[in-house]
């Protein structure tokens, strides 16, 4: 999913240029005025509370506690009971049984196996434009559904009775466990959805919610609500918190005088933060399973078209100046998939990406290997120069970012490279990245389930997330029969070469994988995070 927070998609580290705020040692006490309830930042605005039509972390945050389907994802991305008292499948794989307990919506109406139809097949419906519809391939008819080939009552996904939930495959789907812990998964209310048409999940009171908490007082646009207990919930007896308290803060140094002040119980940290509080109490690492990349619009800019021209670009970033620009512990990154993510016969998959196809993502800056490819790019193009924008989040990260992209290309190309940027609230970005209107987009993406597909699927030819339209045959043809392979070796090669040709072809350039640092008070006990998504289920205060 995409980051939302400091460039484009979760919970991600925040820079900033402000100095330290304060740096004495924290209260261990709670920061709000209930030991039932806590305050919680995030550093944008919410995007949808539509789980069909989200694709951003703040989005999925909310709606992973709000909302609940067959699993939930517990520590370690284990996946627990939710829905699902039980599962079956068949011999071949490719039908899967479940059984449901009963349950209600937060109006007090019974959620059914019907509910899931109905969200599924919204999803995939065509209509609703689901950038997330290609994660239901191999679901049986949904690649026809969403191509507009076969009806949407078509698709593999049946409720027998209002318990019972029976889900036919085309083909096994090695990862498909994983990914019924995936909010897009959810099921949602028919009448809730066509009640409110347009205006479902644009406000906390267009929405019906089926998990731990209900979302309150979120207007569409506003910079704080709340999550409340959610009375009719399944398992409210195991649900201790009474409230979260939800504000935007965009601004590291603001954040932190709020957690030291007691008016929050978590902030994310900057550069100079992570630095000087790494020796107090509630000082908390959090690996995102995420990768920041720049995403070339190859369909709309002709300079960026030319992959001579992308690798210059690339070669030109200093990546270790931009982590230790950004704070917390992320690393420079040389591979779309992050380290950390999966592992394949006991070494990290990202052990099997060619040295070869590494080589054009460097720590720092190689000069001389930049500016051989631009002059062999613009010989190719028949022009001197050329000039491009660069586009990320109005945050003090999105700025950090832009501002130190544009210092290295320009500084390593002298005249023959123009670099201007432009930093926009994330909503807005994040619409103008889905429409393709840049030139580089600053991305992120954390794994939506442990495994390269998550990441590598996203720029085959025609995904909706793959907004710079970069686009390769034989790459989508191994992302394809990775998919259809029964051999899990095969399965592994075929991805491992997808992963050589986006990256020796420069199809993103990757800047670095995303690891966050937080303060979290350390009263606060029992919040659980998976790839940047929060679970507050049995979250308490102490």
């Amino acid at each position: 999913m995409k980051f939302s927070k400091a460039l484009g998609v979760g919970a991600t580290v925040l820079a900033s240029a402000a100095m330290l705020a304060a740096c004495g040692g924290n209260s261990s006490s709670s920061s709000s005025s209930s030991k039932k309830s806590i305050n919680w930042m995030v550093a944008s605005e919410i995007p949808t509370m539509d789980l069909s039509k989200a694709t951003d972390a703040t989005s999925f945050n909310q709606i992973s506690n709000t909302m609940e389907g067959l699993y939930r994802l517990g520590p370690n991305s284990k996946l627990e009971k939710a829905l699902a008292t039980s599962e079956k499948v068949s011999k071949d794989g490719k039908t899967y049984t479940y059984t449901l307990r009963k349950s209600k919506w937060s109006d007090g109406s019974e959620v059914t196996a019907k509910d899931f139809v109905y969200s599924w097949q919204r999803t995939v419906d065509p209509k609703t434009a689901s950038q997330y519809s290609y994660l239901f391939s191999g679901i049986k008819n949904a690649d026809a559904i969403v191509a507009g080939k076969k009806p949407v009552s078509s698709l593999g996904i049946k409720a027998v009775g209002k318990y019972k939930l029976v889900v036919t495959l085309d083909r096994r789907i090695a990862y498909f466990d994983k990914l019924m812990g995936f909010a897009v998964f959810f099921p949602q209310s028919e009448k809730t959805v066509k009640k409110y048409g347009s205006k479902y999940g644009t406000a906390s009171k267009y929405m019906l919610y089926n998990g731990p908490f209900k979302q309150t007082g979120w207007t569409g646009s506003n910079l704080s609500w709340k999550m409340v207990k959610n009375q009719n919930y399944w398992d409210k007896k195991d649900v201790k918190l009474d409230a979260i308290n939800w504000s935007v803060q965009k601004t590291p140094s603001t954040g932190y005088n709020l957690y030291q002040s007691n008016k929050l119980d978590a902030t994310a940290l900057d550069s100079s933060q992570t630095k000087q509080l790494k020796n107090q109490k509630g000082y908390t690492s959090l690996n995102q399973g995420a990768t920041f990349y720049m995403q070339f619009n190859v369909a709309k800019n002709k300079y960026l078209a030319n992959a001579n021209i992308r690798k210059a670009i690339s070669l030109a970033v200093n990546r270790k100046g931009l982590t230790s620009s950004l704070g917390g512990n992320s690393v420079p990154a040389n591979t779309l998939t992050p380290t950390q993510l999966t592992s394949v016969n006991g070494k990290d998959y990202t052990t099997r990406i060619a040295k070869s196809a590494e080589v054009y993502y460097p720590t720092t800056t190689k000069k001389s290997e930049a500016v051989k490819y631009l002059n062999k790019g613009l010989k190719e193009l028949g022009v001197s120069k050329f000039s491009f924008k660069i586009l990320s989040d109005d945050t003090d990260a999105g700025k950090k970012t832009t501002e130190l992209l544009q210092s290295n290309i320009e500084s390593t190309f002298g005249g023959k490279v123009s670099v201007s940027v432009q930093n926009l609230p994330f909503k807005t970005r994040l619409s103008r990245s889905t429409a393709g209107n840049f030139d580089v987009v600053i991305s992120g993406w954390s794994a939506d389930f442990a495994d390269p597909i998550s990441f590598l699927d996203l720029f085959t030819t025609g995904n909706a997330e793959n907004n710079g339209k970069w686009s390769n045959k034989e790459y989508d043809k191994l992302i394809a029969d990775s998919k259809v392979t029964a051999s899990a070796s095969k399965r592994w090669d075929d991805l491992t070469k997808a992963e050589n040709i986006l990256l020796e072809n420069t199809g993103v350039a990757p800047l670095y994988y995303n690891t966050n640092v937080w303060m979290i008070r350390p009263s606060v006990k029992g919040v659980i995070q998976n790839r940047g998504t929060w679970n507050f289920k049995d979250a308490y205060v102490k």
